[in-house]
């Protein structure tokens, strides 16, 4: 049992729950709140009684989240921490001996505060997420319709590249309207199709057709039109939310002569999307980096906000995304660490997977080499982290990045192996000279 005289005074810390919230504070024995909205507020009261004004709590799911914001509106200082940082000694445990021993670590100034977003930044996140649920919905309703077609021999999917292009879906609506002639459904293709695979689109849309599997058809094809209105309204509310956080932010003009990148799948329509993400960094332009479009830039403003100064550096930043390797050292024994994933670190792994295609960068070039000597997912992780470093330079220090370019990045490898292999001749006392062309006789 931990002495209540431990906890400095003026400090205390949640052990939250489903159903109950333990609180603990100096001087006074271990309380049990409920978690309604007036159960809040009596935990509000209460800490005024105990003259307590810093308050830490676990981040729990999302349990944290409505006794964090309460608490913080009514004047306390809320401190949410990492529940891994706070391991108690092994033994006994209860929900009354965690709080007890967090408010005594947070009296003492042992626990580290995570980071939480203003919430302009966490409305703007909330929609994200919940745009990134319905695409995966709606992909799994693409398979849907997929599977129904397979079931009919109708083989439409594997002939044109996208099944929920302009193409496929005016096909799949003309075939549950009663169309069954191949002909008049492959004439329902974009111009480019019927150039080039007409015959072939005529041949996989001859199937046999059945009610049931129709059914099915259309099952999936209106639930995937559904979703993408649950995605369209996902859409406005992120033009509001971005309205809302330009609000007293001074307008940044457009670069001139800079094209704005362009994303393939499901970019969201926000009217003036560039711009508005341009005024709310305050006209640190994070598109100057590779493989990094208006949308990923969009997704990284939801989950990290516009101000990184919050963490201290660049290593700082990219152990906190995950994307460096941590280290556990115990006198001779020297060990790394798996890191945690977070979604703001998938962002950039997500990004490099760009970059390995790309044949006049720098970055791409360094993704290549290190997959063909560790493997590719060593060489996504690495890359994501030069990526995360230039990142947190831009918004931070507002670094203009300049791509130096594949002959560049070749260069100076080449005349990192040309030192090394300098050194080592020197070593084993040769001399290193350079082969010149011989004359011809």
């Amino acid at each position: 049992m931990i002495h209540l005289q431990k906890i400095g005074a003026g400090f205390a810390a949640l052990d939250l729950g489903a159903r109950d919230i333990y609180v603990a504070a100096a001087g006074a024995p271990v309380r049990r709140f409920g978690t309604f909205s007036a159960d809040l507020r009596a935990l509000a009261q209460w800490l005024r009684e105990q003259a307590v004004q810093q308050v830490a709590m676990e981040a729990t799911g999302v349990l944290w989240i409505q006794p964090h914001d309460y608490l913080q509106k009514e004047g306390f200082q809320v401190t949410l921490f990492h529940g891994a940082h706070a391991r108690n000694l092994p033994g006994r445990k209860s929900d009354v001996q965690d709080c007890q021993w967090h408010a005594m670590l947070h009296s003492h100034g042992l626990l580290a505060p995570c980071f939480v977003p203003e919430e302009g930044i966490r409305r703007l996140r909330s929609y994200n997420r919940l745009r990134e649920e319905h695409l995966q919905a709606a992909a799994s309703h693409i398979q849907h319709m997929q599977r129904a077609l397979d079931l009919m021999n109708v083989r439409l999917h594997q002939v044109i590249s996208q099944l929920h292009g302009v193409s496929g879906l005016r096909i799949i609506e003309a075939i549950l309207q009663g169309e069954r002639n191949p002909e008049v459904l492959a004439g329902l293709c974009v111009e480019s199709i019927r150039k080039k695979k007409q015959a072939e689109v005529v041949a996989s849309l001859e199937g046999h057709w059945q009610e049931h599997h129709l059914f099915a058809l259309r099952q999936g094809y209106e639930a995937y039109g559904f979703y993408q209105q649950q995605i369209a309204q996902c859409d406005q509310e992120i033009t509001r939310a971005l309205a809302e956080i330009n609000r007293a932010r001074v307008e940044q003009p457009k670069p001139a002569g800079r094209k704005v990148k362009k994303s393939r799948h499901h970019p969201p329509q926000v009217p003036q999307l560039y711009e508005q993400l341009l005024q709310a960094c305050h006209g640190n332009d994070a598109q100057v980096l590779p493989a990094m479009a208006p949308t990923s830039w969009l997704k990284l403003i939801g989950e990290l906000g516009t101000d990184l100064s919050h963490w201290k550096n660049e290593k700082h930043f990219t152990a906190w995304l995950g994307l460096s390797p941590g280290r556990h050292q115990s006198g001779k024994r020297n060990r790394r660490v798996v890191r945690r994933k977070t979604r703001a670190g998938q962002i950039f792994r997500e990004a490099v997977l760009c970059l390995g295609k790309s044949k006049h960068c720098a970055l791409g070039e360094f993704y290549r080499r290190i997959r063909a000597r560790r493997g590719a997912p060593v060489a996504i992780v690495a890359a994501a982290r030069k990526l995360a470093e230039l990142y947190w330079r831009v918004m931070v220090q507002g670094l203009a990045y300049a791509e130096t370019g594949l002959a560049n990045y070749s260069r100076l490898l080449h005349q990192q192996a040309e030192s090394a292999l300098r050194r080592k001749a020197a070593k084993l006392g040769f001399a290193l000279h350079p082969l010149t062309p011989q004359t011809p006789l």
